[in-house]
């Protein structure tokens, strides 16, 4: 148990019977009232967020996330079949722990999986990919680096992003799997 007193953005606590990420908290002292605790929290669960306000004496169910590093090996149906870097166990989870982000997720991808008592709650890919392009219009002559248009590539995950022109089909961009922005070259 942590005193609400305690609670720092990335706090992992339990509440309402249900997992919370403390995004932004606020200690309040107003006049000769007892202080209170105003914080926002993010389900691990569904992704909603609510506000939270507390006595300072309030406590919460503080919760250990453990971490896997674990390797993409194909998609079945709408799940992923992903394996355990550790003890090689094959793990069938849900698309949507993987949230937006699943569309840069290709095989063999090493990613880190966050578990609470053994059930899964999210995949976080790395920052930054190398994907391939296996679509895109043709350059036109005069395209320069510091041209300043894009135009769309389809990457092999199937996905489509915005890159500049001078980008040709069979390259490898990186791509940021946060935004799925265009980050350059690999």
């Amino acid at each position: 148990m942590i005193s609400v007193t305690e609670l720092r953005s990335g706090t992992k606590v339990e509440m309402e019977n249900s997992l919370w990420e403390t995004i932004d908290y606020m200690h309040q002292k107003i006049g000769r009232g007892g202080a209170k605790v105003v914080a926002k929290f993010r389900s691990l669960e569904t992704g909603s967020i609510v506000d939270r306000t507390f006595n300072a004496t309030e406590k919460l169910q503080d919760i250990f996330i453990e971490g896997r590093t674990m390797q993409f090996l194909y998609k079945d149906g709408e799940d992923f079949v992903f394996m355990d870097m550790d003890t090689f166990d094959q793990q069938t989870l849900p698309t949507i722990l993987a949230g937006d982000a699943a569309r840069f997720l290709k095989e063999n991808t090493e990613v880190e999986v966050q578990f609470y008592k053994d059930k899964p709650l999210k995949i976080s890919l790395p920052n930054q990919m190398a994907l391939k392009i296996i679509e895109a219009a043709p350059g036109l002559k005069g395209d320069t680096a510091s041209g300043g248009g894009t135009k769309p590539a389809k990457l092999e995950t199937g996905t489509t992003i915005q890159v500049p022109l001078f980008i040709e089909q069979d390259e490898t961009v990186r791509v940021d799997t946060r935004t799925g922005e265009y980050l350059g070259r690999a």
